[in-house]
């Protein structure tokens, strides 16, 4: 089998895994409403491949004629790319700005794992790396993806710390395979998902070598514990319904491996701490494409919110509002086009094409670095009513309904319900978590800049050497 149904996966999801949340033990996944809108909202991967106008961005079909998903197909071309990309874009349009997340980080970093093998040169690590691509396409897993370690003092390197533990590391081995110790945190979906893929978070030196591991498992397997943290579930006492479009959401979780055993087929690094900060870039190339990928229905909502409050409250004609709204058409259509740029004119690493990892940072630095500029203006074109607006109980309430929807209405043709309910979406949508993810998801700002600056220096030479020949300067 080759694809998975949306059933399928959920059943899967009953396998003894340990995961914590609130402080209770959860025995069944899909029992816990939290969770279980987590789990809905995965799903959407594997229901896209039955909807005609996902199918063809969906699935690929292998030379053996077999379907996979597209994000286990390993790119050939930009237009590989560009085809990944849309899917992003279109999964998360789908879930009402949250991505399913099923296979795409799993498939970032599974590109990086498979160019890292490629430039080590090690036979085993290419073997295995690519025996689990094919296991992860015959199976058509989720597989969540931890990159994040705990860290403790961020000027000490792992191997220093005071704390050994501080970054996942190897603490045996043997003919069968390695021990390790350690956590990852912010692990997104991983409490719901099929397996496990670790890399390191950072580079290493030589006296680092035992943190420069990278394996994949099942998340149940013995000695991995998962602290979810809290997340939203269905509908809220602020929620209006809405027909067919649930709530949509995910959690991550602080991911604890106790001493865990790792079989030497799933291990991609195990050691060899030169190639530790290789197999970083590798995945940050295509994994910040990733973030700028998805990030673009959100963006075209802030548009779409801005411009339906400023019409519900009678200002859409006024220059300044207009002003404030051709911001936003500007920020989404530069993240659009670099988006895209980045598939286009690709490079290619270890034999695979990557995004063009200069535009694909700037792409993710232009989002986050501009985020909270756009969320104030839709929050000035909502008003003061987004903080104090009665919830749908009140408005529901027979008693006072009536005069809610009397005094809170907008322009004229515009019902007080038409305000409250996009008011609510711009609180779901403009989450605080999603401010906070937009900061620190897929690397920092610096993170980005350094990475820029990194891959532009040979351009940033050839510049200066231009200006210099106009200036009549010729340097030995």
């Amino acid at each position: 089998m080759g694809l998975k149904t949306a059933k399928e996966y959920k059943d899967s999801l009953k396998d003894g895994r340990l995961v914590y949340l609130g402080g209770e033990k959860i025995k069944d996944v899909m029992a816990n409403p939290m969770l279980r809108t987590c789990i809905e909202t995965s799903a959407l991967d594997y229901e896209m491949y039955d909807m005609p106008q996902y199918r063809d961005l969906a699935v690929v079909t292998l030379e053996d004629g077999e379907p996979i998903s597209r994000y286990y197909h390993m790119p050939k071309s930009g237009e590989d790319l560009v085809k990944r990309h849309e899917l992003m874009v279109e999964a998360t349009r789908l879930g009402g700005g949250a991505i399913p997340f099923t296979h795409d980080i799993a498939s970032d970093t599974m590109n990086a794992v498979n160019i890292t093998a490629t430039l080590m040169g090690k036979n085993e690590y290419i073997e295995r790396a690519n025996n689990y691509r094919r296991y992860l396409q015959m199976n058509d897993l989720s597989v969540a993806v931890a990159v994040t370690d705990v860290k403790g003092d961020r000027t000490i390197r792992p191997s220093k710390q005071s704390h050994p533990d501080y970054y996942v590391r190897i603490i045996s081995k043997d003919d069968k395979g390695i021990i390790v110790r350690g956590a990852k945190a912010h692990i997104t979906a991983a409490a719901y998902f099929n397996e496990l893929i670790v890399i390191p978070s950072r580079n290493m030196g030589q006296e680092d070598a035992d943190y420069a591991v990278s394996f994949a498992l099942p998340v149940n397997t013995k000695g991995i514990i998962q602290v979810c943290h809290p997340t939203k579930t269905g509908f809220g006492p602020w929620d209006f319904p809405v027909e067919d479009r649930p709530v949509r959401w995910h959690t991550d979780s602080l991911v604890i491996f106790d001493d865990v055993f790792v079989p030497w087929e799933r291990v991609f690094l195990c050691g060899e701490w030169q190639f530790a900060m290789q197999l970083v870039y590798n995945f940050a190339y295509y994994h910040r494409h990733t973030a700028a990928s998805y990030r673009i229905p959100i963006s075209e909502m802030m548009v779409g919110m801005a411009q339906a409050m400023a019409e519900y409250n009678g200002i859409d004609k006024i220059s300044h509002v207009r002003e404030k709204i051709t911001d936003l058409v500007i920020y989404v259509n530069i993240l659009k086009s670099l988006s895209r740029a980045a598939c286009v004119d690709y490079v290619v690493h270890g034999g695979v094409p990557t995004p063009n990892p200069i535009i694909t940072n700037m792409a993710k630095y232009h989002f986050a670095s501009k985020y909270h500029d756009c969320v104030k203006i839709v929050q000035d074109m909502a008003g003061g009513l987004l903080s104090t607006a009665p919830t749908y109980k009140d408005f529901n309430n027979p008693e006072i309904g009536p005069l809610i929807d009397r005094y809170l209405g907008g322009k004229a043709g515009i019902p007080a319900e038409y305000r409250l309910r996009m008011l609510q979406l711009i609180r779901r949508i403009l989450d605080p978590e999603i401010e906070v993810l937009a900061v620190h998801g897929e690397g920092s700002f610096e993170a980005q800049r350094m990475t820029i600056y990194a891959e532009a220096m040979a351009d940033i030479l050839q510049y200066q050497k231009y200006v210099e020949r106009e200036a009549g300067i010729h340097r030995t």
